[in-house]
């Protein structure tokens, strides 16, 4: 479902993005670490999917109580321990009620702590207590103190009447309005209610308290939307404000956020010290001074947004919440203030898809999950971060549906890329190989089907690629290497990406195979050109499989793709950059081959293999100096298994890393003994053939150290010998792991030395003990003065490099004469002897040893 959704509405923004892209194109640098037009498409498409699914929410108001949690967790986050220095409260505690053993108090207590209070002067006395009904005795002392001025008491409209003996214009009504969790967030200000208007106590003992500061009227005016207090203004709270998402009738009148700016709002004095003159006169000179219980009896207690960070004495009461009513609007217009301000509807849409569309982004561009949690782990504690500096400048911004957006927008592209990645491949936007299997069986079941070419590419050396230039590299190569590849085909054609490096290019509805050749052709053109990659210069080659359906042929689309696969490794066995069309034979080789590999696995755990030596001669002496071995396989079902069939199966299964290792912990057991037997001075040296695979095996170094130490051997009598190919793949980590053998004791030669890649301007740096000339040129010597030049120039280069030289292939008496000329050290080959089991060749010994 998802998937189609996508897909309806991708066209739509392909022009928009194209022209966003365009304008980046330039940016190189910066355009590398962008998401594709394709992934830009998928995150916004998910990012405005998640914004109706999270705006529907909160419309419900589903998101409320977490909204406020988080509003509630800042609150206290932000609040000091710094009471108003304007306010005083007068409690009436449990304390207070049980000494008096009434409740309520009797007009005659208070209008004595009303007269007290006065004495020392207050600006205001707000009295926080309802008195609707008088409480003998002391009736008329009361209503001689509600005479002042500067009292303002308190009413509940519509169900608790105000005292009968004060004016009109010093009362206010109760204005403590719980949200749905019962706690006090709002400051409901202003009500008009049966036609009349009503203000608040704690606007009205705000407004008498500037009155008497500024020696002036202080007029209140409520208008749509705001209420004008002086000069002030206070914007009421819309139903959607912040994290509220309120019905209309739950913001009715003016109201505003509550600040509970400090977890102490005034300091505090008991009724029984007022009475009994215990307090210093200037806690009440000039101040507001609120009357009030605070006894938990009296039921006026209420949740706040201190609450719940609290075990104990976790509720509010009524008179202290009015203290902070006071003292914000005191601060907002005495001190400019800011109340709470919010993010207009367009704001929070735009807030919301913000972090929606990082989600994404994260998803698009980590891929493994420990870092990806990580980051939304981080992206999640930044916004809080923000909410919570934007709430210390009394802004209320969304938290909750942005951290949901990040979360439901990554999980939507996730389940997306999921979903895209069964069918296409993430990096090239091809299709995978099983998509392409799909479109193959569709076309071939087509009524009118015809024959199809399918060409299996390979790039090739990519693997050397990736890790010199880094995968980075090694993904744009990829990249660009598609975008080539598309500009060379038909809009029939279809090019997938079915492996790491391999692409797959399916032709249909082609006449004859020439078709094929000629675009494989077109191919290896194109990309023969060089890469430009984050300034780097790349070039490349490829090798290219065909395979080929014929009209009448049923066909499987696995069989297809295996047939090119076969044809493009045969074309790299030839050596890479070519194509090759597949024909029957393959088939039957590539079997041939995978039994080999089993029967060779059978063979090394078997122990089939025997080691052959070929002596290797003193040209000076005419003595043998030592021996290189040389892996047999002696099978049971096949027989005598020659090295050139066996050998690159193993190297390529990897089967040679556990044969190689008993080659050489056999040829150093069989030398211990041979020079312990034989007592020769020098003793007998032996060469061992060490692979490509082997070379970059992760623990030669450990295996050949353990391996030289079981078996006792004299380590400077064991000669490694290395292809000059194996060490120029990456010529510093080569020399560093070639130190590390020398460093164990044992020497190295470099074999078939001229044949490889060109080695002599790096040749001085391997710390090579011997050069031994390969047998093409040695064989050649009798046939041409130039073959003889060459040999010497390497004689002559290996001793300038203290470097001494073995000949190999020596198989005439011209060629050992013109060897001992050129001062060639030493020399094998079938003219001293072939390659020998350990039995003939101790009777060679014996004989030579004792002819000597």
């Amino acid at each position: 479902m998802i998937t189609m959704y996508f897909h309806h509405w991708q066209p739509k923004l392909n022009g928009f993005c194209r022209r966003i892209f365009k304008c980046l194109n330039q940016y190189r640098p910066i355009k590398a670490h962008l998401p594709s037009l394709k992934q830009l498409i998928t995150i916004l498409l998910a990012s405005l999917l998640t914004i109706g699914l999270i705006s529907g929410i909160r419309y419900w108001g589903i998101l409320q109580p977490l909204e406020l949690e988080s509003f509630d967790r800042i609150m206290r986050l932000n609040s000091d321990n710094i009471p108003d220095p304007r306010l005083l409260i007068v409690e009436i505690t449990e304390a207070d009620i049980q000494a008096n053993q009434k409740w309520p108090f009797s007009d005659e207590i208070l209008a004595q702590a009303l007269a007290k209070l006065q004495e020392y002067q207050p600006r205001v006395i707000g009295f926080d207590i309802y008195r609707d009904v008088p409480q003998p005795p002391g009736n008329l002392q009361i209503f001689e103190q509600f005479q002042a001025d500067n009292i303002i008491a308190i009413q509940q409209i519509g169900r608790v009447e105000p005292p009968p003996y004060i004016s009109i214009n010093q009362v206010g009504f109760n204005d403590l309005v719980a949200d749905l969790d019962n706690t006090i967030r709002r400051n409901l200000m202003y009500v008009r209610y049966d036609g009349e208007e009503f203000y608040s106590f704690g606007v009205k003992v705000s407004q008498k308290y500037l009155e008497s500061l500024k020696n002036h009227p202080i007029i209140l005016d409520a208008q749509p939307g705001l209420l004008q207090i002086d000069e002030t203004i206070f914007p009421a709270i819309r139903s959607n404000s912040g994290g509220y998402q309120l019905p209309a009738s739950e913001v009715g009148g003016r109201q505003i956020l509550m600040d509970y700016h400090t977890k102490e709002i005034a300091k505090t004095i008991t009724i029984t010290e007022l009475l009994q003159g215990e307090i210093d006169g200037n806690l009440v000179k000039d101040k507001v001074v609120l009357i009030g219980t605070t006894a938990t009896s009296s039921r006026d207690l209420h949740p706040t947004p201190f609450s719940a960070a609290k075990t104990t004495h976790h509720l509010m009461p009524g008179v202290m919440i009015h203290g902070y009513m006071i003292s914000q609007i005191l601060k907002v217009i005495l001190e400019g203030e800011s109340l709470f301000w919010f993010l207009p509807m367009w704001g929070e849409v735009l807030w919301l898809w913000l972090w929606s569309f990082l989600g994404g982004i994260l998803v698009v561009k980590f891929h493994r999950p420990l870092s990806l949690g990580l980051l939304i782990s981080i992206s999640t504690i930044a916004l809080w971060t923000i909410c919570v500096i934007v709430f210390t400048q009394s802004g209320w911004i969304p938290l909750i549906p942005p951290a949901l957006g990040l979360l439901f927008t990554g999980a939507i592209v996730l389940a997306y890329k999921v979903l895209y990645g069964l069918s296409y491949d993430i990096l090239t936007d091809l299709p995978t190989r099983t998509l392409l299997n799909q479109k193959i069986q569709r076309l071939s079941h087509h009524p009118k089907s015809t024959q199809i070419a399918l060409l299996f590419v390979d790039i090739d050396r990519f693997r050397l690629i990736n890790e010199g230039f880094g995968h980075a590299i090694g993904d744009q190569l990829l990249i660009s290497t598609t975008q080539r590849m598309k500009k060379c085909l038909s809009s029939q054609t279809i090019l997938a990406r079915v492996g790491g490096d391999e692409f797959a290019v399916m032709m249909p509805n082609i006449k004859n195979i020439d078709q094929a050749i000629a675009m494989a052709n077109k191919l290896q053109k194109a990309l023969a050109a060089p890469f430009y990659l984050n300034g780097q210069q790349v070039y490349t080659t490829i090798s290219i499989g065909i395979a080929y359906s014929n009209q009448n042929q049923d066909l499987i689309a696995n069989d297809l793709l295996r047939d090119a696969h076969t044809a493009m490794y045969r074309a790299k066995a030839l050596g890479n950059s070519r194509y090759q069309v597949y024909i029957s034979t393959m088939k039957s080789h590539a079997l041939q081959q995978l039994q080999l590999e089993a029967d060779l696995r059978e063979a090394i755990k078997n122990q089939e293999f025997q080691l052959y030596y070929q002596p290797i001669m003193n040209l000076k002496t005419n003595q043998i100096a030592g021996f290189e071995a040389l892996v047999r396989w002696i099978s049971p079902q096949r027989g005598f298994v020659s090295p050139g069939e066996f050998i690159p199966v193993s190297e390529e299964s990897g089967l040679i890393i556990p044969l190689g290792e008993w080659i050489l912990l056999e040829g150093c057991r069989q030398l211990a003994i041979w020079n312990q037997k034989y007592c020769q001075n020098p003793p007998f040296m032996l060469s061992i053939n060490l692979s490509t695979r082997q070379f970059s095996q992760v623990n030669l170094i450990e295996c050949v150290d353990q391996i030289l130490t079981q078996t006792g051997v004299d380590r400077s009598c064991i000669k490694l010998e290395i292809t000059e190919s194996a060490i120029m793949d990456d010529v510093d980590e080569a020399i560093a792991l070639l130190e590390r053998l020398k460093a164990l004791g044992i020497k190295l030669s470099m074999d078939d030395f001229g044949t490889g890649y060109s080695s002599l301007s790096y040749l001085h740096r391997f710390p090579i003990d011997t050069l031994k000339v390969d047998q093409s040129f040695v064989r050649r010597m009798d046939d041409s003065q130039q073959n003889t030049e060459i040999v010497k120039t390497i004689i002559m280069l290996g001793h300038n490099l203290n470097m001494d030289i073995v000949a190999e292939g020596i198989e005439t008496e011209g060629n050992v004469q013109t060897l001992k000329n050129l001062n060639c050290e030493y020399g094998q080959g079938y003219f001293f002897s072939k390659p020998l089991p350990v039995t003939a060749l101790e009777d060679l010994l014996n004989r030579t040893l004792y002819q000597s």
